[in-house]
């Protein structure tokens, strides 16, 4: 049995991941998602649970909206009761969230071995997502080891590439608030470049320039630059042990400098330094499949060493069935053309 509350936002700062906690709501807030913020507590004789939960909702047509659970609930890995847990969840979120709710997007963010990708955990009434809006997959570097370590692990070229780099006279720095725009220039080239979509100014801004009031994370921008040639940038958050890499970004000149692995290295060093004990790289796709659209940047990631991880993806939970169908539908056409459009300006590339 589940019993739920509304809660101030700032009672979500007690959370483990940064998508759960009270400042990603109210960044959110401020671009088109409204945050709730609840406690919850589970009655169980075998395992009593409590917890602050964030959920976010957004308007897709006028008295139609999606309910979304960033990176939650957060269960232990060990918790034996996450399903029934995520359906007397839904239940209890139904009665609360607003009347126009169509249907709640789980994105739990418990880890899953690789051969559990086929057996399916959530039954009905939970449907699997048709996009997911966290990446499932991703690399984690153990930053709870020397340095020295560190970069033992991983493959020879990227260590040799991050070295190469400082040796032609790349140097790394930490950007400004102010320089946001330098950083969304750059975007602007990587979106053209990869056919991928970005934010806008404002979206970057807001999480260098944040007037939280809470507990928030520790948001660097750093610079890659050669001989007055910005190379590339990355944004980088600091969540109490956790380091992880949001954005990246680099120009079209002077490639061949390696400006992306020098990067990431200074932002692992920081981290370590701050106390984080995981760096993680935030996203590949599933497999290292070479006709993946992005399968560039499986290899760039995971050739840092580290641990590959798998999450279940998104589950959704249809308050009104009907309109989640029709919605399903929808998004399932939107994802095949967007992956369609990105599969055919990569071939092109190619060629």
């Amino acid at each position: 049995m589940i019993k739920i509350s509304r809660s101030d936002i700032l009672s979500c700062d007690n959370v483990g991941s940064f998508l759960q906690s009270g400042f990603w709501g109210s960044f959110k807030s401020s671009f088109g998602w409204e945050a709730f913020a609840y406690n919850v507590s589970f009655f169980n004789e075998n395992a009593p649970l409590e917890m602050s939960l964030l959920v976010l909702c957004r308007k897709l047509a006028p008295g139609f909206s999606l309910a979304y659970i960033p990176w939650g609930p957060e269960l232990d890995s060990g918790f034996e009761y996450k399903e029934l847990f995520c359906k007397e969840l839904a239940l209890a979120l139904k009665k609360v969230l607003p009347k126009n709710v169509f249907f709640i997007r789980f994105d739990p963010p418990w880890h899953i071995n690789n051969s559990e990708r086929s057996i399916e955990s959530f039954k009905p009434p939970f449907i699997r997502s048709a996009m997911d809006i966290q990446p499932p997959d991703s690399v984690i570097i153990n930053l709870d080891m020397p340095m020295e370590a560190i970069l033992e692990q991983m493959k020879p070229k990227w260590r040799y590439n991050a070295r190469l780099a400082v040796k032609k006279g790349v140097k790394v720095r930490e950007g400004e608030a102010g320089e946001i725009n330098i950083f969304c220039d750059l975007l602007k080239k990587t979106a053209a470049r990869d056919k991928i979509a970005i934010h806008s100014l404002a979206y970057y801004e807001w999480l260098l320039k944040n007037n939280y009031e809470g507990v928030k994370p520790v948001i660097k921008l750093y610079f890659a630059e050669h001989e007055g040639d910005i190379l590339a940038g990355i944004m980088t958050l600091f969540w109490k042990t956790e380091a992880v890499y949001l954005y990246g970004a680099s120009s079209d000149v002077k490639r061949n400098l390696m400006a992306p692995y020098a990067l990431q290295l200074k932002a692992m060093e920081d981290a370590k330094n701050a106390g984080c004990t995981e760096y993680d790289l935030y996203g590949i796709p599933p497999n290292e499949d070479p006709q993946h659209p992005m399968a560039g940047l499986y290899r760039f990631k995971t050739g840092f060493g580290g641990s590959i991880i798998h999450r279940p993806g998104c589950r959704d939970y249809p308050c009104r069935p009907l309109l989640y169908k029709i919605f399903r539908l929808m998004e399932k056409t939107r994802k095949y053309l967007r992956d369609f459009k990105k599969g055919a300006a990569l071939k092109i590339y190619r060629q």
